[in-house]
């Protein structure tokens, strides 16, 4: 069962999707339900012997194309609507092991072309409005599954931080007429004290206001606002610097590190947003090599975060660790 139930106080929707509690939790190398089907043994979500980039609605979605009606009936104070929508899955690699920081950059670049795909077919459905590419990567996440992959919602409406995101911006463009974006990232390629890469088409730098000690945002610098909106240059390049980040992550402690990748693009509700600006931010959730940043009390009940670090100075420890240039990596 999936629904849509509106918090008025907050004014934002909550899904209620309570089949989810069945999903597939954990579930041993030789029994990975994302891996190729093994002559002769039971068929896997991918019944082939081997395949190179896949993608397969989730069998446990958030939304549902046909979502079923919901389970209580709504009223003027407490609206519900069908959780009307689409949840993918999108299998980087047939290796059970692996992530985008082992990956082959050829492989990436059409990892990239692939969430493009996807991000233009998903928008042109009438019912999508904001489609969310991201990646939950390692256990103190939550990933249910290590197999490397990440997940694609079509979201029935614009969720509420990039709809924070694109009100600033409007704001901004409406006043000025320019990108904050863009502004913003002048700044910093100014002032250089939080930039921890920089290539001909992109910058990765850790953000001013960082909520999580390595937070890092991966943005073009030209301006756009979608991965729809990438020469094939500006493509195979991000594919270049999203490898160069998260190895440059691998190298923070020795360790395949955890974190949350989203990406922000333009919604897909038919409007225009010529103030917004495409980017990709990390959340890793290690503040050192063994204590995690938990969201307690005033992260989660207040909504403001504490950032028992430094921005500047943690883009320098990530500056200092390779690889510092994507020329440096293998193009293979």
């Amino acid at each position: 069962m999936s629904e849509l139930r509106w918090n008025p106080i907050l004014r934002e929707w909550v899904v209620t999707a309570t089949h989810r509690q069945e999903r597939t939790y954990k579930p041993p190398a030789d029994f990975c339900p994302l891996c190729p089907t093994r002559p002769g043994e039971h068929p896997t979500e991918v019944p082939a012997p081997t395949y190179d980039i896949v993608v397969f609605e989730n069998k446990f979605p958030s939304f549902r194309r046909q979502p079923p009606a919901p389970a209580v009936a709504g009223d003027e104070l407490n609206p519900v609507a069908p959780a009307s929508g689409i949840c993918e899955v999108v299998l980087y690699s047939p290796e059970h092991k692996g992530s985008l920081a082992t990956s082959p950059l050829s492989r990436l670049r059409r990892l990239v072309r692939v969430w493009t795909d996807r991000y233009r077919e998903l928008g042109s459905r009438p019912f999508i409005k904001y489609v969310l590419i991201f990646e939950n990567k390692g256990d103190v996440i939550g990933v249910t599954l290590e197999h490397p992959h990440g997940q694609i919602y079509g979201f029935p409406f614009i969720p509420p931080r990039p709809g924070i995101e694109l009100e600033a911006a409007n704001d901004y463009w409406q006043e000025k007429q320019r990108c904050l974006f863009c502004d913003l990232l002048a700044r910093d390629l100014e002032d250089g004290r939080r930039i921890v890469a920089a290539s001909k088409q992109y910058v990765a730098f850790v953000p001013f206001a960082a909520r999580y000690p390595y937070e890092v945002h991966i943005m073009p610098r030209r301006h756009l606002g979608s991965l729809a909106d990438l020469t094939l240059s500006e493509s195979d390049e991000l594919a270049a610097m999203l490898k160069l980040v998260t190895q440059k992550y691998d190298n923070l402690f020795g360790f395949s590190l955890p974190y949350m990748m989203i990406m922000h693009q333009s919604p897909t509700d038919g409007k225009e947003y010529p103030g917004y600006h495409f980017h990709i931010e990390f959340y890793p959730p290690h503040r050192t090599a063994t204590r995690l940043k938990y969201l307690a009390g005033c992260e989660s009940g207040a909504g403001t975060f504490i950032n028992d670090t430094l921005p500047e100075e943690k883009a320098a420890e990530l500056r200092n660790l390779a690889p510092h240039t994507v020329e440096e990596l293998p193009d293979a």
